[in-house]
């Protein structure tokens, strides 16, 4: 689930409104009459069975009215269409190692869904691009096997062709990407970008390639081993030989990609002699068999995956020899950690050559940081004649482990890439460590002693910090919220606490970085609400003239539609904690009173309600033009506020989200002028269709109508490190936690019209969470709409798909809430 979001990054159940093509199943409807309450009139209980429907209007009727109101018309055709209207954006911008260029993947003129490698000089010129899938595959389709498309899905990639790429050594002169289940590097030469193919294998891929830290070699994944392989031609040799089915070298298992943020599964060392490499034996895990099912084929597919409540991956941590001498055989070497070890989240290497690991409990109220140091130990005796002797092996080695850093809380503890050595601070005669810790009630920067694990404090924000941008010998770059996390800001820092905000700081924007090397220029990536992200290259020192990379420009029309946002101030449900809230009024010229969208995520992780650039800009437009009020909130336990606030969950799946969204909906009409109260819809993916459906399924819900888009119904069908974290251990179902969040057991509740919505192949939130919760309501003869999408996964990807889903969608609502 995403989300990453991703991301902390972990970005967990990501709020995706996406979809694909149609398999459709609709139920005639026919709806009992909802509860009155005492003195209320018979009309303000009226359901959407009873209400007419006469009299909705068609989308070439809206369209009219809204131009005879002076507001610029817009289709979903044009929302979903091609280019996009905000502009072909660019993803995983980067500085090259030696300052001289900034790459990115950028769309392709043609086709908004195929990535392609770019670059442009950081000294000003124009940008070019390097390389396209379809120059280097020459004509052959791109292909992807079932491992490499649920990897994608991990990181939320849903577009075709170079979808990754790194920098391969420092010298700024070479790139390495996968593409179509080999490996190619790009190297910048005097005439130009020339490509060369590494690997022809497509039928077993190398995957998550990695150039080791001086660009002569690389590591990669085929078959389940570890393979290095030098560039200068010579032959790749595998580091590992003991994969099997269940068991494999190198690569994250589900849980780490999906839920703790960690998408590699080895690091080179410094020196790049050594790697630090996790095995996974995923032999324990229960297997989930998936139905594919497409539209002219099924394919039934098995998938290692842990539900709440059942055995993880085995997952343990190895050093590997790179640079064996002729005739000797490497032999791993065990970084032990203790048997309460349940996941490791983070791993990686200090500068003198010792390797660490980040390390949560299975209930994940502990994360530690343990760092190895190792004894020699003699090597075994060859074998007696007239036995063959063994090759000679390496002298071997026993890696002991010390806790660096001990992280408690009595919720949970969220894992983050803010570990970082600070030279320019020597505490106990080392690197002073920097870190992340919410302690003090907020999410704070520390310095910790890395011998003694002393704490002090470095940053003191009046909000949460967001993460570590980058850091230098005596300056940290980091990123903060602001506005009560409806903005973020940049900041530097020095070891003394001094701060200030970077140069460029305003009000309602969306600032975030990437640093150089050296930490002294910054790619800073600035938003705005209805202003897509742009690039700008910045120095950290005060006063130096940011340098704009020019980009795709957004079409004209954006700025005609954007829609402005009112801000609403509105209370949870315990009367006094404020919830950030944004409403859109409608603009199709008619007078009120008018039916409302809501729009809310609620799961934790994730915030939607900030001055970000949102997807769901022109969207949200479009409905204002159809005669809808878009109403967006935050409920507790969302991102970006301090820990009494993103702790709500603990315990608490469909219980003070949908208290909050409740106080929410029913303080709006107070709030704003010309919301009618009976016509108002929710809609909501991931976690946000768990909160649709449950809201739905409530005597008291303040919705006249719901779409849930692929929506957890039984958290026991989940995994176990999102889940459990907020939940705990589920006793098969019976803990209370996991009873009162159970979609399927509340069914007999639903008395207002539901859109159910889910794609076949989903491996983040299981077909069987809809299958289950239809059958129940099927078996409860309760009417409901549903849409299925064949073979498509929890990120369902398509401008056909996705314009088929919205106009469904809207559909739905404006037959629902007519008035």
């Amino acid at each position: 689930m995403n989300f990453t979001l991703i991301a902390a990054r972990r970005v967990a159940l990501a709020c995706a409104l996406v979809a694909a093509p149609m398999c459709a199943f609709t139920a005639e409807r026919v709806i009992e009459p909802a509860r009155t309450s005492a003195g209320a009139k018979p009309d303000a209980a009226r359901t959407a069975k009873d209400r007419p429907m006469a009299s909705t209007r068609t989308v070439a009727e809206a369209a009219t009215a809204t131009a005879a109101s002076g507001v610029t018309p817009l289709t979903l055709e044009r929302v979903f269409g091609d280019p996009p209207l905000q502009g072909r954006l660019t993803r995983q911008a980067e500085i090259s190692p030696d300052g001289a260029w900034v790459s990115y993947l950028r769309p392709s003129a043609t086709d908004s869904e195929q990535l392609e490698l770019w670059a442009q000089p950081t000294a000003g010129g124009a940008p070019h691009r390097l390389v396209s899938a379809s120059e280097v595959l020459g004509g052959r389709s791109q292909q992807l096997t079932e491992a490499e498309r649920m990897a994608l899905e991990r990181k939320r990639i849903t577009q075709g062709g170079i979808t990754s790429y790194q920098w391969c050594g420092p010298d700024g002169r070479t790139l390495l990407f996968p593409l179509s289940g080999d490996l190619y590097l790009v190297r910048l030469t005097a005439e130009g970008p020339r490509a060369q193919r590494l690997a022809h294998d497509e039928q077993v891929p190398e995957q998550d390639p990695s150039c080791s830290p001086d660009g002569r070699q690389l590591a990669y994944v085929k078959g389940g081993n570890l393979w290095v392989q030098a560039l200068d031609g010579s032959a790749a040799r595998s580091l590992t030989q003991d994969a099997t089915e269940t068991r494999f070298w190198g690569l994250a298992e589900f849980i780490a990609a999906e839920e703790l943020g960690r998408q590699r599964g080895y690091w080179w060392a410094p020196d790049g002699r050594r790697l630090l490499a996790l095995q996974v034996d995923e032999a324990e895990v229960p297997v989930k068999t998936r139905a594919q099912i497409f539209a002219d084929r099924t394919n039934m597919t098995q998938q290692r995956y842990p539900g709440a409540g059942e055995r993880n991956a085995r997952v343990t941590a190895w050093m590997l020899a790179v640079d064996a001498p002729a005739g000797t055989v490497p032999r791993p070497v065990a970084l032990p950690l203790p048997a309460e070890a349940e996941y490791i989240a983070r791993a990686g290497w200090f500068g003198d050559g010792a390797p660490w690991l980040q390390w949560l409990t299975r209930d994940q109220k502990r994360l530690a940081l343990t760092e190895f140091e190792f004894e020699s130990a003699p090597a075994p005796a060859p074998a007696p004649a007239p036995a063959p002797a063994p090759a000679p092996a390496l002298v071997a080695a026993v890696a002991k482990g010390r806790i660096v850093i001990d992280e408690r809380d009595p919720a949970w503890v969220d894992v983050h890439d803010d570990l970082q050595e600070i030279g320019g601070l020597t505490l106990s005669g080392r690197p002073a460590l920097l870190w992340s810790s919410e302690a003090s009630g907020r999410r704070q920067l520390v310095l910790v002693d890395r011998k003694t694990g002393r704490r002090q404090a470095l940053t003191n924000e009046p909000e949460a910090v967001a993460h570590r941008v980058c850091s230098n010998g005596d300056t940290v770059v980091y990123a903060a919220a602001r506005d009560r996390g409806r903005s973020r800001e940049l900041f530097a820092i020095d070891l003394q606490g001094r701060s200030r905000a970077l140069d460029g700081a305003a009000d309602r924007q969306w600032r975030d970085a990437r640093g150089d090397r050296e930490c002294a220029r910054l790619l800073v990536t600035r938003a705005a609400w209805a202003q897509p992200p742009r690039l700008l290259l910045q120095d950290v020192k005060a006063g130096a003239a940011p340098i704009d990379l020019p980009g795709d420009a957004p079409d004209p029309l954006l700025a005609r539609i954007a829609p402005q946002p009112q801000v609403v101030e509105v209370t949870a449900a315990d009367g006094r904690t404020a919830l950030n809230a944004l409403y859109f009024a409608p603009l199709d010229g008619q007078p009120g009173p008018h039916a409302v969208i809501t729009l809310a995520y609620g799961g934790p992780g994730i915030a939607t309600v900030n001055w970000n650039w949102h997807r769901d800009t022109a969207l949200i437009a479009y409905w204002q033009r159809r005669g809808f009020g878009v109403f967006a909130v935050d409920t507790r336990g969302m991102q970006n506020r301090d820990r009494d606030f993103t702790r709500a969950h603990l315990n608490a799946f469909g219980v003070v989200d949908v208290q909050d969204l409740f106080a929410a909906v029913r303080q709006l009409p107070q709030r704003v002028a010309g919301v009618d109260p009976r016509r108002i819809g929710f809609f909501g993916w991931s976690y946000g269709g768990f909160l649709a459906v449950r809201a739905m399924l409530d005597a008291d819900t303040p919705f006249a109508a719901g779409v849930a888009g692929a929506p957890p119904t039984d958290w026991t069908l989940y995994d176990t490190a999102y889940t459990e974290r907020y939940l705990g251990l589920p006793d098969q179902g019976r803990a209370a936690a996991y009873r009162q969040a159970n979609l399927v057991s509340r069914v007999d509740q639903l008395t207002r019209p539901l859109l159910l919505i889910h794609g076949t192949a989903d491996d983040n939130v299981l077909f069987e969470h809809t299958l289950r919760l239809t059958e129940a309501l099927q078996q409860q003869s309760k009417p409901f709409d549903m849409m299925i999408y064949p073979g498509k996964a929890h990120g369902i990807t398509g401008r056909g798909p996705r314009l088929h889903l919205y106009r469904m969608i809207d559909a739905f609502f404006v037959r629902q809430l007519a008035p």
